[in-house]
């Protein structure tokens, strides 16, 4: 067991990440409803992807015999004015993210609660990853613009992610 600030802070985040899933879910039903059925694809995996950091944490919590406390979820955005503009909101969605997880590392560090430090690193080096792949989904779209073949292609791009990540070429 740690401190109940840590405690807190943990719960904190599962809520980030349940509220973070919602977003993407939000995301995804823009994209489907026009016509960006890849993107939607891609979307809703990352909604997967997020649950599952959720669960991460959650599963910490009461392994270390911790209360979990689940809190509201926040409605989600649904309205945007382009492809670029979902990648756009989900890159300062996973920037946000990481200063919150790094600032709880931080905070795990000051309180010297190690196994925490070891959950927090896998949340750190994923953070890195989530935030390449969407930046470089966001540049190709800068790229391009508003090309109607090239917004396509890249569509189907994103619509063949795998588990592990998108390659959008």
């Amino acid at each position: 067991m740690f401190s109940e600030k840590i405690s807190r802070a943990l719960n904190d985040q599962i809520n980030v990440e349940f509220n973070a899933a919602y977003a993407y879910l939000g995301m995804a039903t823009w994209c489907e409803r026009n016509a960006f059925v890849g993107a939607a694809v891609w979307l809703r995996q990352q909604y997967q992807e997020e649950i599952g950091h959720g669960m991460k944490l959650y599963h910490f919590l009461l392994a270390r015999d911790c209360d979990v406390e689940l809190e509201e979820i926040a409605k989600p955005n649904m309205k945007f004015d382009s492809l670029l503009a979902v990648f756009e909101d989900a890159l300062q969605q996973e920037q946000a993210v990481s200063e919150r997880l790094e600032r709880l590392y931080q905070q795990a560090f000051e309180e010297r609660a190690y196994t925490t430090l070891v959950e927090l690193q896998w949340f750190l080096a994923e953070q890195v990853e989530e935030e390449k792949t969407i930046r470089d989904i966001v540049k190709k779209l800068r790229l391009v613009q508003d090309d109607p073949s090239a917004l396509l292609e890249i569509d189907r791009a994103l619509g063949e992610r795998g588990g592990e990540g998108v390659q959008v070429q």
